[in-house]
């Protein structure tokens, strides 16, 4: 047995099999998205950013209507990758639901859809900054960073969230980059 051949033959298709794999998973994250499929999982988004954003003594997420904010911008201001990465997330989050709690995520209890969320939050986040930053820039950003990232900026530019949800001074004034907060204070909108 040749030695140089057989190391020569193994990385060959080491090679192979990872580029093999990495075309697939290209080819799948750049085909056309089925935002159709955004608009029939309106209730599922709704529900997700409530989990994120829940009712307190402040309104809720689906109070400053995010669903609608996160569906316009998945639709017409987020990129091909993106896109499909987030309807495919959806998806997952039905099915990881149903093979956990044997019913949809809709009708999961608060704590089961916090445990839910938890789920993707953790897979989301990857152990290497590195790998996460090339992931995101090649394969795109994680279902739940997306999420998160859309239900804060939807509702923190609503104006049930702006007026409600944060303190708003009408008449903002100089701007001072470390303002000090009371215990149990709201975050500012303005300063």
């Amino acid at each position: 047995m040749n030695r140089r051949t057989t190391i020569k033959s193994l990385l060959a298709f080491g090679f192979l099999g990872a580029s093999g794999f990495s075309i697939f998973k290209w080819a799948d994250i750049n085909k056309a998205p089925d935002t159709k499929f955004l608009l029939s999982k309106k209730g599922l988004i709704a529900d997700l950013a409530e989990t994120i954003i829940p009712v307190t003594d402040t309104p809720g997420a689906k109070d400053a209507k995010v669903e609608d904010y996160i569906i316009t911008m998945m639709q017409k201001c987020t990129d091909i990758k993106n896109q499909n990465l987030f309807i495919d997330g959806l998806a997952d989050v039905d099915s990881y639901s149903n093979k956990h709690y044997d019913k949809s995520f809709q009708a999961c209890k608060p704590t089961e859809k916090t445990e839910i969320l938890k789920h993707f939050e953790k897979k989301a986040h990857s152990f290497n900054s590195l790998i996460a930053k090339v992931e995101g820039r090649y394969l795109g950003d994680p279902f739940f960073t997306q999420l998160k990232n859309l239900t804060v900026t939807g509702y923190c530019t609503s104006q049930v969230g702006a007026t409600k949800g944060l303190v708003y001074d009408y008449i903002p004034g100089m701007y001072n980059g470390s303002m000090p907060l009371a215990p149990h204070q709201k975050s500012w909108a303005t300063k």
